[in-house]
């Protein structure tokens, strides 16, 4: 049996779906369960339900064999991890957004930028050749320009309407990212079979 951490929330949902639709689940976890783990009758593979900025540490440490993870996250977490298969779920971008009037050919000085993507924002204005102040966040991202703690944010966008509905717009995409399978090095080589048909499973359309 497979250890899979899962993030909690929407990709959760989507991951479970299409493990049921691949005959690893039969069934989905019970939502007004306390419960952290899960196991169904086919015993096929054991749920964690961690923190999305969890499940790549829960992985790394061998805690779990496998996770499933957004490639916003394993991009800027920098990992030591195997991510065979891109499962095409969990469709969302990185983002730079900020007001209306907001424009980068305007600033000659250090921009301020809110965000809780401190390596990716770096690099996206390091290739722009602009220097920037991160202001490390955790949420409520759309706040900082809005109440002048920054000039603009970096943050994944979905549909884009908690943007519009707190005056930003989307400016420029950083990174298009969709959920990735992930397993440490070590689960792969010694649960080879299961993990080869896991990944052989999740890959087929």
């Amino acid at each position: 049996m497979l250890t899979l951490a899962l993030p909690k929330g929407r990709l959760a949902d989507e991951s479970v779906e299409l493990l049921i639709k691949k005959k690893w689940l039969s069934n989905r976890p019970d939502e007004s369960s306390r419960e952290l783990t899960f196991t169904d009758s086919l015993a096929k593979v054991k749920i964690l339900l961690v923190k999305a900025q969890d499940v790549a540490t829960y992985v790394e440490e061998c805690a779990a064999d496998a996770g499933i993870i957004g490639w916003d996250t394993l991009r800027e977490g920098r990992y030591d991890l195997l991510s065979p298969v891109d499962l095409k779920i969990g469709k969302c971008r990185l983002s730079l957004a900020a007001g209306v009037d907001f424009d980068l050919k305007n600033y000659s000085r250090k921009i301020r930028v809110a965000t809780k993507y401190p390596h990716l924002t770096k690099e996206f204005f390091f290739s722009k050749g602009l220097n920037c102040e991160i202001i490390k966040l955790y949420g409520s991202i759309e706040l900082a320009p809005l109440c002048g703690l920054s000039d603009c944010i970096v943050d994944l966008v979905s549909t884009g309407a908690t943007l519009k509905a707190n005056g930003l717009e989307e400016k420029e995409v950083i990174l298009e990212s969709t959920a990735r399978l992930v397993f440490n090095r070590n689960s792969i080589y010694q649960n080879r079979k299961e993990a080869l048909q896991f990944v052989k499973d999740l890959s087929s359309k």
